[in-house]
């Protein structure tokens, strides 16, 4: 199913890039992290672990990309899942990743902007997004539409790219996301101006703290993170507040 809507300019341009390397997509998160991506995962889908559980929960995988993180959390549990992305070559990549699995019938994806999602207010029991909040072209106004359509005390987890705790790590890793990721990016998926926007865009993108404040300011209690792999990435979550109302 397609949700019909209108990107901006700014959004479109990020789509199309995305679009353009789907296929390598995949690959390319394994090579680039040494395959460290999936343990990430699976510790973001482990965060969401009392919705998933529950047969009757229904929960969302937002800017789900190729449905990596939405098959984890079906291994995980055994709850209906909705996995929603504004790229449709990744959907369609997800979409064949499903039917492998033979995920169809727990799982669904949907083709939707995050900033404008399709979906009733307090829907979800629990919310994750893998890598995605980053590329929304408003932070705050993502995580207000997360909460809008978590129900009341249901559950958000973010994983995203954040900033090394060690300095001297946090150096070396800089020189490989600036110099040597973009290299091994465009060699592979022939696009090397998406692998020079990651780094751009992990730069801009607010630190542990600041995303904890950024949450709170959206409405979320029981803010908390934990850094992963020395703080490369990093697990955010929160809940909303059982007495919140919109």
């Amino acid at each position: 199913m397609r949700a019909p809507y209108m990107l901006s300019p700014q959004a479109s341009q990020i789509r199309q890039m995305f679009s353009s390397i789907a296929r390598r997509y995949d690959l390319l998160n394994h090579l680039l992290s040494l395959n460290v991506d999936r343990s990430w995962r699976r510790q973001a889908a482990s965060l969401l672990a009392d919705p998933l559980e529950d047969r009757q929960a229904l929960c969302l995988d937002l800017c789900c990309g190729t449905g990596d993180l939405l098959v984890e959390m079906a291994k995980q549990g055994s709850a209906r899942i909705v996995g929603s992305d504004f790229s449709h070559p990744m959907l369609k990549l997800g979409r064949e990743k499903l039917a492998k699995r033979r995920l169809q019938q727990r799982a669904q994806l949907l083709e939707a902007d995050a900033l404008r999602l399709p979906f009733p207010t307090n829907t979800f029991d629990g919310l994750a997004v893998a890598f995605g909040l980053r590329n929304l072209e408003s932070w705050s106004e993502g995580l207000g539409e997360m909460w809008r359509v978590l129900k009341p005390e249901g559950r958000i987890v973010v994983l995203e790219f954040s900033r090394p705790t060690l300095p001297l790590f946090n150096r070396l890793f800089q020189l490989y996301f600036l110099w040597i990721l973009p290299r091994i990016g465009q060699g592979i998926s022939g696009h090397g101006t998406a692998y020079r926007y990651l780094h751009d865009s992990v730069q801009d993108f607010p630190d542990q703290a600041r995303l904890c404040r950024l949450m709170k300011e959206a409405g979320f209690a029981e803010v908390s993170f934990r850094n992963l792999s020395g703080g490369i990435a990093a697990l955010h979550w929160g809940v909303k507040d059982g007495k919140s109302t919109v």
